[in-house]
């Protein structure tokens, strides 16, 4: 099981717009670099193990396909944006991103904040039970689009 790094994104407040980077440091312990997590400013700061959250490329996709719910990059609000891995199977355990090592610390379900943010009714149950991952940041590197990801 083995995937790719898509896309990055990164929101510099609670609330605020998300956008696109080619490149984020990964600081463990605390997140990326830029984003509200990394300040704790986030919705969750308080979370242990949020600093980074993931999801599946194909969960956009299906989202769109089966609820007929188009979400722009990034309004999804998680970080990393993955192609051809199961995040679900993270939970509790290791991978690396690139040159970075995470844990899956839980499932990220959606929640009413995301419904509310996006305006977007029927997105909360789109996404329940593949709304994401939840990860600590163990070992710090920067992330590209196109880093591997894999267990390990």
């Amino acid at each position: 099981m083995e995937g790719r790094l898509r896309e990055i994104h990164v929101a510099p407040g609670q609330g605020a717009p998300v956008r696109r980077v080619e490149r984020a440091n990964a600081v463990a312990g605390r997140g990326l670099e830029g984003d509200r997590y990394y300040d704790t400013d986030g919705t969750f700061a308080e979370r242990d193990g949020s600093d980074l959250t993931l999801i599946e490329g194909e969960t956009l996709a299906a989202v769109e396909r089966d609820y007929d719910i188009a979400l722009e990059p990034g309004v999804h609000r998680r970080n990393p944006t993955t192609d051809g891995i199961a995040l679900n199977r993270l939970v509790d355990r290791r991978f690396r991103i690139g040159d970075a090592v995470c844990e899956g610390t839980e499932l990220c379900e959606p929640c009413s904040y995301l419904e509310s943010h996006l305006e977007e009714r029927g997105i909360r149950e789109a996404l329940v039970h593949r709304g994401g991952l939840r990860a600590r940041i163990l070992e710090g590197a920067t992330l590209t689009p196109g880093d591997d990801i894999a267990p390990i």
